[in-house]
C-alpha cells in the first residue's frame, strides 16, 4: 500500500446543531493517498450506529489509489434514538462532500454488516424518494433531494434490521420485563429442545420469533397512543435476550464454515443473558422505525429493487451472524443488472483477508471504468 493520508471531517447537520463542546453531529475521516492528485472514485460507509470512521477497508482501498469516507451520522454509538430519515439526510451531508469538497467524480456506497441494508435505503430514496417519517414525527425536507451513488457493495451484509433482530431474538421470553422469564418449550438452551433441533421446533421457534416482534410493536404503538398529549412524546425500554438465533447454535441449519456456537459476543448462551445486543435499549419510535417489521423501513429488499447501478455482494463463507441465504437473498433482491455474488472465506470482521477483499473490489470497480 501507498501512503495514506487521513483528514477528519466535521460537517453540519441539516436537522441537528452542533454538542456544546462543538462536536459536528456528521463526523468522519477521509483516507486517500498521500501525495496524490484527489481520487477520481471514492466510497463512503455508514452504519445504523457503528463508528465506521476507521473501517478496515479504508486504508486498504486509499491505498489502492481510491478515497474513502468513513463516516458517521449523529447515531454512532447512540442506536437507541436513531431515526431512517434522519440517517439518511446525514448520509447525504458526506456524500455531497466527496461530490464537493473532495473531487469524487463516481462515489460507492459501500453497505458493510448493518450498513448494507442503510446504504441501500440511501440509493433507494436518492432514486425514487418514498421514505416516510415515524409516527408523529415531521416529514425531513432534506432527503427529498439526496445525490446517489454510482455504484453499490454489501459486504457481509445482513438483510435489514427488522430481520435481523426477529432472527436472532430469544421467542421463549415470556415477560419483556424480566430478564430471566422463558417458556421452557421455546427456549433454545433447554437441552430437552437441541441441538439438534427439529424441523417440527425450528417451525414453532421462528413463528414464536415473529409473534415476539408484533408484540412488542403492539406495545410500542399502545404507548404512544397513551403518552399523546401528556407531557412526555417518547420513552425508553429495554428489549431483553437477542442472541439466540438457532443457527448460532446448532451449525447443521444452514451449514457453513463458521465455528459452531459462537455469535458476535461469544458463546450465545452466555450472550443471550448479557446487556450487550442488538436494540437493547430503544424509544418507542426508534423502535417502530428500525426493528418493527410491521412498521420499519430499514429491511433491505424494498430498497435494493430500486438499486440499479452496479453491484457486488461480498459475503464471509465462516460470518457468525449473515448466513449464505442473507448473501443470496441481497443479491437476488438488487434491481441491478449488472450485479455479482463473490465469497470470502473469513468471519464477519475479515481479520485473515482484508488485502483479499480489497483487492476483489478494486477489480471489479476496476472493471466498471474506474
Amino acid at each position: 500500500m501507498t501512503g495514506i493520508a487521513r483528514e477528519f471531517v466535521g460537517l453540519p447537520s441539516p436537522l441537528a446543531g452542533r454538542a456544546g463542546a462543538g462536536g459536528h453531529p456528521c463526523q468522519g475521516v477521509y483516507h486517500r493517498p498521500a501525495g496524490a492528485p484527489p481520487p477520481k472514485t471514492a466510497f463512503i460507509a455508514a452504519h445504523y450506529d457503528v463508528d465506521f470512521s476507521e473501517h478496515y477497508l479504508a486504508p486498504h482501498l486509499a491505498g489502492r489509489g481510491y478515497g474513502f469516507l468513513g463516516w458517521n451520522t449523529r447515531f454512532r454509538g447512540n442506536g437507541a434514538y436513531f431515526l431512517l430519515d434522519h440517517a439518511l439526510a446525514e448520509i447525504g451531508v458526506g456524500v455531497r462532500w466527496l461530490r464537493e469538497e473532495a473531487g469524487a467524480e463516481r462515489v460507492v456506497l459501500l453497505g458493510n454488516s448493518g450498513g448494507g441494508s442503510l446504504m441501500a435505503a440511501y440509493q433507494s430514496q436518492a432514486v425514487e424518494p418514498g421514505v416516510a417519517p415515524v409516527a408523529g414525527m415531521r416529514p425531513v425536507e432534506a432527503i427529498g433531494d439526496l445525490p446517489a451513488g454510482d455504484l453499490f457493495v454489501a459486504l457481509a451484509a445482513h438483510s435489514g434490521r427488522p430481520e435481523v433482530i426477529t432472527a436472532w431474538m430469544d421467542p421463549s421470553v415470556t415477560d419483556e420485563s424480566d430478564p430471566l422469564a422463558a417458556d421452557p418449550a421455546l427456549d433454545p438452551f433447554d437441552a430437552g429442545n437441541g441441538p439438534p433441533y427439529g424441523a417440527a421446533f425450528q417451525e414453532r421457534y421462528r413463528a414464536a420469533q415473529r409473534a415476539r416482534n408484533e408484540r412488542i410493536t403492539d406495545w410500542a404503538l399502545a404507548e404512544l397512543d397513551r403518552l399523546r398529549g401528556t407531557r412526555a412524546r417518547d420513552r425508553l425500554f429495554t428489549v431483553h435476550r437477542t442472541w439466540a438465533d438457532l443457527r448460532m447454535i446448532d451449525p447443521s441449519i444452514e451449514p457453513s464454515g463458521r465455528r459452531p456456537n459462537r455469535c458476535y459476543q461469544g458463546e450465545p448462551a452466555k450472550a443471550n443473558y448479557g446487556v450487550f445486543g442488538l436494540a437493547s435499549q430503544c424509544t418507542l419510535r426508534t423502535w417502530l422505525s428500525m426493528w418493527s417489521l410491521r412498521t420499519s423501513q430499514c429491511a433491505a429488499a424494498p430498497h435494493l429493487a430500486r438499486v440499479t447501478v452496479p453491484s457486488l455482494v461480498v459475503h464471509a463463507t465462516a460470518d457468525e451472524g449473515v448466513f449464505g441465504s442473507d448473501a443470496r437473498a441481497v443479491h437476488e433482491a438488487l434491481g441491478a443488472r449488472d450485479k455479482r455474488l463473490e465469497f470470502i472465506d473469513d468471519e464477519h470482521y475479515l481479520r485473515n483477508s482484508r488485502p483479499e477483499a480489497a483487492d476483489l473490489i478494486d477489480g471489479w470497480v476496476r472493471g466498471h471504468g474506474r
